[in-house]
């Protein structure tokens, strides 16, 4: 997600909001997020810019954002929502139980399956969110000869 002040003003427009400074601080941290972010770690960065923006603005703001449909929701199994742009092209996720990282990936083949087995069931996929929980290989010790 990659927003100019014009295209958060234009957002916040089309969306019915009221553009005050810290909702233009945290839009704009979201928008340079690589990651996904949860409401803390988005606050630790918030007041970095802003050191006024409490952590109650961050999950109003969240939480309005994401009624609004800018943003999705994602629970990774740690207990913390985690957020997105919802204007992504689709994609699922990989997720390192260790360490929490989360990968984004797509795979026609996955996507073909899945409308496959669907078809086969006598259904149409209307949405569909694809999560894998992952931990990193063990790497093998070579036995001694």
């Amino acid at each position: 997600m990659t927003f100019s002040d014009d295209d958060i003003v234009k957002l916040c427009k089309e969306h019915g909001l009221r553009l005050t400074g810290p909702r233009k601080v945290i839009m704009q941290v979201l928008a340079e997020s690589e990651d996904h972010p949860d409401a803390v770690e988005l606050h630790r960065r918030v007041t970095k810019i802003s050191p006024g923006v409490a952590l109650a603005t961050v999950y109003r703001t969240l939480a309005l954002l994401e009624e609004k449909g800018v943003l999705e929701r994602h629970q990774f199994g740690d207990g913390r929502a985690r957020f997105e742009s919802a204007d992504q092209e689709h994609h699922d996720h990989l997720i390192n139980v260790e360490t929490g990282d989360v990968i984004e990936f797509r795979s026609d083949e996955i996507e073909r399956l899945q409308e496959e087995i669907a078809r086969q069931h006598g259904f149409d996929i209307v949405s569909h969110k694809l999560e894998i929980y992952v931990k990193p290989r063990k790497k093998r010790r070579k036995k001694a000869t």
